[in-house]
């Protein structure tokens, strides 16, 4: 699960989605965000067959279905146009990537089978809201996707709403196949604090005791998954600025994860992630760019 402080976040958030009535009762099935029982597929149905379904089989859903989503909190379905524009960040930063450094076959066997897509965050009563969860090693759940068009031009908002997430769940994904080495836990062992990470003191100064974030101060998982995912979506001199904020003890800490994190996904998955954040860095300089197209459907 990826948590992110609402504390944090509301002003960013604020004025972002708008609701507007409906004419008709009646979905219109060529653009719906509901599932319609027994109705056509629509051209993105079509570009998801082509660009999810047949090479990679993943299924991509951004219809609402309440099966799919979490019953202890209020959902709404992504927007249509939104959905379009994700699935192609997801294709373009994720998939394409994982595929250009580790492989066809790395990404077919490990890439979650199956998205689901929602409009709004989970929100949660400790002032988190829930980015995003990976369920069994086959699904991912993202939400928030309503926002996207207000993070569009920022790499920073992207990554720390949407594809720190991915990867994020991702990682864990790796890990239920092929667990964390048993060296990683220890490291800071007595310094994971579960659900109040994001409350006082823990909420500051969490470089300073070897955290990358101050989500990864909720558990060794969280904090293994923080430090992979946060390395491959910052640049080099990103990591270097906090590595200096981190002071000689804190640097120590994070430098020993890394290692570990490092050393894991090149033993057990030959992924050289510093190639993977090179790739990354390069995909995501196109998308803030402006050169990627985000709406096409054509097959």
């Amino acid at each position: 699960m990826k948590l992110y402080s609402i504390i944090s976040s509301m002003a960013i958030m604020a004025s972002t989605l708008f609701l507007t009535g409906c004419s008709s009762d009646e979905p219109d099935t060529s653009s719906s965000v509901i599932t319609v029982p027994d109705s056509p597929k629509n051209e993105f149905d079509k570009w998801l067959d082509e660009n999810f379904v047949k090479p990679y089989n993943i299924d991509f859903k951004y219809r609402y279905e309440d099966i799919e989503g979490d019953f202890d909190y209020y959902l709404i379905p992504a927007r249509y146009d939104d959905a379009i524009m994700m699935a192609h960040l997801v294709k373009y930063l994720c998939i394409e990537t994982y595929v250009k450094v580790g492989g066809n076959d790395f990404t077919c066997t490990y890439f979650p089978k199956m998205f689901y897509n929602v409009g709004e965050w989970e929100y949660n009563n400790n002032h988190s809201i829930v980015l995003g969860t990976s369920e069994s090693g086959r699904k991912i759940f993202l939400a928030g996707l309503n926002y996207l068009p207000s993070y569009i031009k920022s790499a920073l908002l992207l990554n720390e709403f949407y594809f720190k997430t991915i990867h994020h769940e991702f990682v864990h994904v790796l890990n239920q196949n092929k667990p964390i080495p048993t060296t990683f836990q220890p490291i800071s062992s007595e310094n994971y604090v579960s659900g109040i990470w994001n409350q006082e003191p823990y909420n500051k100064d969490y470089l300073l005791r070897g955290f990358i974030s101050d989500y990864a101060q909720d558990s060794y998982t969280e904090d293994f998954a923080e430090m992979m995912s946060i390395y491959i979506t910052n640049t080099p001199e990103w990591w270097a600025d906090r590595m200096t904020r981190a002071g000689d003890a804190g640097s120590a800490i994070l430098q020993l994860k890394l290692d570990i994190v490092r050393s894991y996904m090149l033993e057990q998955y030959g992924i050289d992630i510093d190639e993977l954040r090179d790739e990354l860095q390069g995909r995501q300089a196109q998308v803030i760019a402006g050169n990627v197209d985000l709406a096409d459907l054509s097959i």
